[in-house]
Order: C-alpha cells, then sequence, then structure tokens
C-alpha cells in the first residue's frame, strides 16, 4: 500500500509503536466533532467515533475530567451514550477488579430533541424567575 493517508498512515495497517508516538507527539489543536451515531441505529457501533477507558476509576475519572468537551453533546439534537461498570470476566462473569467506560455521541430523534427543547425553555424560565425574584420558589 503506497503512499501516506488522509488519516496520516500507510495504507490500511494500523501504525507501528514509533508512528504512533510521534502521530501523538506532534497532533495540533482541532474541533471536537464526534459525528453521532444515527438515530435508532441498529448492531455495532464499533465503526462509529466512540471512546473506552479501562482501568482503576482513578485513571478513568482521570481521563474523563481531559474529556469534559463532550459533556457538550448532551443537548437538544445529540444524546451521550454512556457506561461505567466493573470489568467481568466474559465467561464466568466474575469481576476483574477493574471497570470499562464507554462514551459515545448520538443522534436524537424528533421526540426526544422535542422534549429536550422543552426542558430547556423551562429551565430558561425558571432561571429568569429566579434572577427578577431572588428567593422565590417557583
Amino acid at each position: 500500500m503506497g503512499g501516506v493517508g488522509r488519516h496520516g498512515w500507510r495504507g490500511v495497517r494500523g501504525m507501528k509503536k514509533d508512528e504512533m508516538l510521534t502521530r501523538w507527539a506532534n497532533v495540533q489543536p482541532a474541533p471536537l466533532c464526534p459525528r453521532p451515531v444515527p438515530y435508532k441505529h441498529r448492531g455495532s457501533t464499533y465503526d462509529c467515533d466512540g471512546i473506552r477507558i479501562t482501568g482503576q476509576p482513578e485513571f478513568i475519572d482521570a481521563v474523563l475530567y481531559k474529556l469534559r468537551d463532550l459533556l457538550r453533546f448532551e443537548g437538544i439534537e445529540t444524546r451521550l451514550q454512556v457506561s461505567y461498570a466493573p470489568a467481568t470476566d466474559r465467561e464466568t462473569r466474575a469481576p476483574l477488579g477493574s471497570f470499562s467506560c464507554y462514551v459515545q455521541v448520538h443522534q436524537r430523534g424528533g421526540e426526544g430533541a422535542m422534549m429536550q427543547a422543552f426542558i430547556a425553555g423551562a429551565r430558561e424560565r425558571t432561571a429568569a424567575r429566579e434572577a427578577l425574584l431572588p428567593g422565590v420558589a417557583a
């Protein structure tokens, strides 16, 4: 396979460690624009944009801290599909002593988007009332 592709590696093979470390060291800031998993998607999302973090909760939380920009995708048009659970053996289901965390952005359907817009509007109205009449419950 010839030439470096648009993703920065040659052909269809993965990068060797030295290539990966060089790429990592030279990554430039770029906008965070995950492609949402389509509404009502069925089947695997392995080929979709997403993040898997495994290990001890302290490590996972430290990585999640660095990924807080993803929280803006929990909104009217998209939602975050998240999972944070103990890792288990595939055969025995016995706990392994570590955890796994998954994060993906999913597209909301029309009804979900309308509900989120309604909730956002209600929150804005409540905040406006509170600003006008501090201490008065809605």
